[in-house]
């Protein structure tokens, strides 16, 4: 299973990129859910990851995964900050929105935990374990060499 993960890795990121994006353009523009300060900021880290992973998955450039691993930890770490903003209600008076939507605001509830900030928070971990992996066949690949 590992050694396939490693194999596709970067079109597993690469997909799970395309889905997160998207999803978002799909609330934002078809449902018109207006995105908050923080989402724009995750979208900020993902949207080039669809390029760079794409670009890397065509190619099989394995070396994409180092620049690429900094935007899927940063993006998750928005994320994670987000999610607490919703779930933890002290959280929101740390750093509140200043503009538009307040961002403590969930859109979508399911089950009383899942909101587009854990949505993406998922995302991000994905294409974060999926790059690591990629990252450690390269290394393995390396030093067989």
């Amino acid at each position: 299973m590992s050694s396939w993960v490693r194999n596709y890795g970067l079109y597993f990121a690469w997909v799970v990129s395309l889905v997160a994006t998207g999803g978002s353009l799909f609330l934002s523009e078809v449902m018109r859910y207006i995105p908050c300060d923080l989402c724009w900021f995750q979208r900020i880290f993902m949207y080039p990851l669809v390029l760079l992973l794409g670009r890397a998955a065509l190619r099989d450039d394995r070396g994409m995964a180092g620049y690429a691993l900094p935007l899927g930890v940063i993006g998750g770490l928005f994320s994670l900050y987000h999610y607490m903003e919703q779930m933890v209600p002290g959280m929101a008076r740390i750093v509140p929105c200043r503009s538009g939507v307040p961002c403590n605001e969930d859109y979508l509830d399911w089950f009383g935990f899942i909101t587009i900030p854990l949505l993406a928070l998922i995302a991000f971990v994905l294409i974060t374990v999926f790059l690591l992996f990629v990252r450690k066949a390269e290394k393995d690949q390396a030093y067989e060499d």
